[in-house]
């Protein structure tokens, strides 16, 4: 792999940390992107780890030739700043596999957790090779006012457990989702704290649906989709009000925190054969095992097809593990989402007869 970066801090820091590693090789570093491109024709890596504000040619300049030139996966290294997760968010968009955030408060705060982040994604990425969109991009547009849905409760809570590749498949589903959608997205997305906030205001902008980073006692409502804040669990509870959003800080499951699995289990002990829960692309196996529990409840499972993942880890467990009743394709996830949602989608016999009708279209 080769390392890119304008610290020289970052470039001897990474080979260090990856040295105790020895599937993974670091064959050279540049410091910044001009260099880090002859590199890339020298060296011939398997995977570039690139800062992204760099003098010269930053990194999404960089990013943009290296998926324009070269069949690399790319993984970027990115600061907990506003700019920074901005930035990051661009180049998901752009054909970056996935994103590390840098150390908060010293070079050597949490150095063995992003260590062993780091080596995880780039051995991944390795294997994966660079992301392969199957869906046109959707234009951000401003954002417009959207309208209110005056009912109490949404038809269907819609719960989404999604990792690497997340970013770019939720932008897709959301705007396909219309602004009368009857139902609400629960939605935990591994990613980091102070990154979630911008994630869910960069999905509202191109969304008819209301896309917000959840908050404790935020009511369930239709058309409405919540993110898990980073570093948070996101769990549901009931009230005389209605349905309501819990934030919780126990320890991480499955090595996350947002995990998956907490927020399936809690679907599936609130809503029992009302629950719903989509496994979507990413690596792992995080909310593979809760999907059993809302299996046993009555609830509908659906896993995303294994082609059209960017990394098919999570949902694969889930599938091979028969706890995913249904494989959707992401093309055909928002129209699954919007059928689940309808009055009728309640009954059970002809939620499963329409979903057959659906995927038989699709094929």
């Amino acid at each position: 792999m080769l390392v890119v970066d304008d610290s020289a801090l970052m470039r001897k820091l990474i080979p260090q940390l990856l040295q105790g590693d020895p599937s993974i090789e670091v064959v050279g570093t540049a410091m910044d992107g001009l260099l880090g491109l002859k590199k890339i024709a020298e060296l011939r890596p398997d995977v570039v780890t690139l800062d992204l504000e760099m003098p010269r040619m930053d990194g999404l300049d960089t990013l943009r030739e290296i998926v324009k030139q070269y069949d690399i996966p790319v993984i970027v290294v990115s600061s907990h700043t506003s700019k920074g997760a901005y930035s990051a968010l661009n180049a998901l968009s752009q054909g970056a596999f996935d994103f590390v955030a840098k150390p908060t408060d010293s070079p050597k705060g949490g150095l063995e957790q992003i260590a062993r982040e780091l080596a995880v994604k780039i051995k991944v990425a390795a294997i994966s090779g660079p992301p392969k969109l199957t869906f046109h991009s959707i234009p951000h547009a401003p954002p417009t006012p959207k309208p209110q849905n005056t009912a109490n409760r949404p038809a269907r809570i819609i719960a989404i457990g999604v990792s690497t590749g997340g970013p770019n498949a939720l932008d897709y589903v959301c705007s396909q989702l219309p602004a009368d959608f009857a139902g609400c997205l629960l939605i935990v997305q591994h990613m980091p704290e102070g990154f979630t906030g911008m994630f869910a205001r960069r999905l509202n902008d191109c969304s008819a649906i209301h896309v917000s980073e959840a908050l404790y006692g935020d009511l369930i409502r239709p058309g409405r989709a919540f993110i898990c804040p980073g570093n948070r669990h996101l769990k549901i509870r009931r009230t005389p009000q209605g349905i309501v959003i819990a934030l919780a800080d126990q320890a991480p499951v499955n090595g996350h925190r947002p995990s998956v699995d907490v927020l399936f289990r809690s679907v599936a002990k609130e809503l029992g054969k009302e629950s719903t829960a989509v496994i979507m692309t990413g690596m792992g196996d995080d909310g593979a095992a809760a999907m059993q529990a809302v299996q046993a409840a009555g609830g509908v499972t659906i896993a995303q097809s294994l082609d059209s993942c960017i990394v098919d880890s999570m949902p694969r467990a889930a599938i091979e593990a028969g706890y995913a009743a249904r494989v959707v394709s992401l093309e055909s996830l928002p129209s699954v989402l919007q059928v689940l949602s309808q009055e009728e989608g309640s009954n059970p016999r002809a939620l499963a007869t329409e979903l057959e009708t659906l995927r038989g279209e699709r094929r």
